[in-house]
This record gives C-alpha cells, sequence and structure tokens, in this order.
C-alpha cells in the first residue's frame, strides 16, 4: 500500500503510534537545543560553536573586528533581507560578543 492512498483513518492510527510520538519528541528536543539567534543549528553541526572555532584561530583581540564586521553586516542589510528584527537581534549577538570580548582583552591589547 502506498502512502498516498492511505484513508484518514489510517492516518490517525498512524499519528497516534509510538514510533511517531518518539519522532515527534526528538523534533522538539532538536528544536530546543537551538535558537534562531543565539545558536542556529547551521553554526553548530560539529563539536564545536562556529563563533568559538574563530575566536580560536584568530585570536580574542582579532575576533572583536569580525563580531564588528557582523554587527555592520545585520545592521546595513537588515530592511533588505526580509526580517529587520531577526537581523537586529543577530546584530546585537554580535555586539554582545564583541562588548566580551572587549571585556577579555582590555588592559592586555590595548
Amino acid at each position: 500500500m502506498s502512502i498516498d492512498n492511505a484513508a484518514p483513518s489510517e492516518w490517525t492510527a498512524i499519528a497516534g503510534s509510538s514510533w511517531v510520538r518518539t519522532a515527534q519528541n526528538k523534533y522538539n528536543q532538536t528544536l530546543e537545543k537551538f535558537d534562531e539567534i543565539t545558536k542556529p543549528a547551521h553554526y553548530n553541526n560539529s563539536k564545536l560553536e562556529t563563533i568559538d572555532v574563530i575566536i580560536d584561530t584568530l585570536g580574542e583581540y582579532e575576533a572583536i573586528n569580525y563580531c564588528h564586521g557582523n554587527v555592520l553586516k545585520y545592521t546595513i542589510r537588515m530592511w533588505h533581507k526580509g526580517d529587520p528584527i531577526k537581523d537586529a537581534k543577530k546584530a546585537q549577538w554580535y555586539l554582545n560578543k564583541m562588548v566580551e570580548l572587549l571585556e577579555k582583552t582590555k588592559g592586555v591589547n590595548w
């Protein structure tokens, strides 16, 4: 039997099955792990978060400029991508990371 030919009663029976509930629970747990602004899934595909690799590679002081560039990028184009609130929140996230790095490097690099 094809899924395309399933009757509504068959869909209802399947929807209540334990494997569907298990799949739904796993999906919900995955959604809870990630946040589109502060922890997007596409930046967390490996054991290390991308921003941590960037900071490790560039160094804390140099990563300040990376964050500053992203603040500019998200604020400059926020009106042209369709969701200015989302882009403003991303800019805010990078600004917060920039402040964190400035506090860490104060008196060391500047």
